[in-house]
């Protein structure tokens, strides 16, 4: 048995009666390496980017929603920003590469082109896109470290994005794209049949051609924002963050930074399992138990945001609950 997970079983309580809050105050214990605990400075980082694949009609809503949606971020007006008012998030905001080019002094940008290759006939991005986004990445994590931040949020927003997030499930679990691709935001019959076929020329191209590295794999079937996501991910994992993790496109960006560097997956905490239908089969995939579960398929780092309450209470537990030894009770 482990120092903290002696630490845990001495405190006021039944073994184990705290549940998944005792194996977060374990696994931050480990990460941290200390008898007191501390969360500082949570941040939600929200990428966005547009896609290729979207030109075929397979949302419920164009490509100039991803804008729009941006917007409504800087302007305070969508459910992440209320969850982060209310929950103690800095919120932020990173251009990846959309159609239309926002200008606002509170967005951050790495544009790599206005919208990531059409997975279903080409690349989604390239080797040299690939090597920015890490350059970008590492520059913005470290920076937020050194400002004493040691908790992130993952988040997204990009009309079509659950195109991609679909092709890297299936190609990591090895399913079609019926088992992964869902009805995102919303859409009908035709569309969802649509999509699926879209997925799946996306993976035959991609079976036929490459090798299925996780690099590969992102720059074949991913997209700027999801780049963004698996690059900062392994930033996170280099500074010693805690990462909170979103939902679907989130979780499959994870997937394919735990494939890069499995010692990421130690850092990280499965906010939630989406009605996405393919999400809860990522997380078993990786032996992962999400915090929540409450029907949310919105997106924007919104279930990630709800999960730190109950991350604070596993610190608090851990740092402030007394041990039967405080109270002169030897067991």
């Amino acid at each position: 048995m482990s120092r903290y997970q002696s630490i845990i079983d001495q405190k006021t309580k039944p073994l184990g009666s705290l549940g998944q809050l005792e194996s977060i105050a374990l696994k931050i214990a480990h990460n941290q390496q200390a008898d007191t605990l501390t969360l500082t400075a949570p941040h939600m980082l929200v990428f966005a980017g547009d896609h290729g694949i979207s030109q075929h009609n397979i949302s419920i809503a164009p490509s100039d929603v991803t804008a729009l949606m941006m917007n409504n971020f800087l302007q305070g007006g969508a459910a992440i920003n209320c969850f982060a008012r209310t929950l103690g998030w800095q919120l932020q905001v990173i251009d990846c590469g959309t159609l239309t080019d926002i200008d606002h002094p509170q967005l951050i940008k790495n544009r790599l082109d206005r919208r990531c290759g059409d997975i279903s006939i080409e690349p989604a991005l390239t080797q040299s896109q690939w090597q920015q986004t890490e350059a970008f990445t590492e520059d913005y994590i470290k920076k937020l470290s050194q400002t004493g931040c040691n908790i992130v949020g993952f988040g997204e927003m990009g009309i079509g994005n659950t195109s991609p997030a679909a092709a890297i499930a299936a190609s990591l679990l090895n399913r079609s794209a019926t088992e992964t691709v869902g009805i995102g935001t919303g859409i009908n019959d035709s569309q969802l049949a649509k999509k699926q076929q879209l997925v799946q020329r996306a993976l035959e191209r991609f079976n036929k051609s490459f090798s299925h590295s996780p690099l590969d794999t992102l720059l074949q079937l991913g997209s700027f924002e999801i780049a963004h996501l698996v690059a900062a991910m392994l930033s996170a994992k280099h500074h010693n963050m805690l990462m909170i993790i979103d939902g679907f496109i989130v979780t499959a960006a994870a997937m394919l930074a735990i494939k890069i560097n499995p010692d990421c997956q130690k850092w990280m905490i499965f906010a939630h399992c989406s009605k996405e239908q393919a999400h809860k089969a990522m997380l078993e995939s990786l032996n992962e138990l999400p915090l929540l579960d409450l029907g949310l398929r919105l997106g924007e780092g919104t279930g990630a945001a709800l999960a730190l309450p109950l991350i604070q209470s596993a610190v608090s537990f851990y740092n402030d609950m007394a041990s039967f030894s405080d109270l002169g009770i030897e067991l």
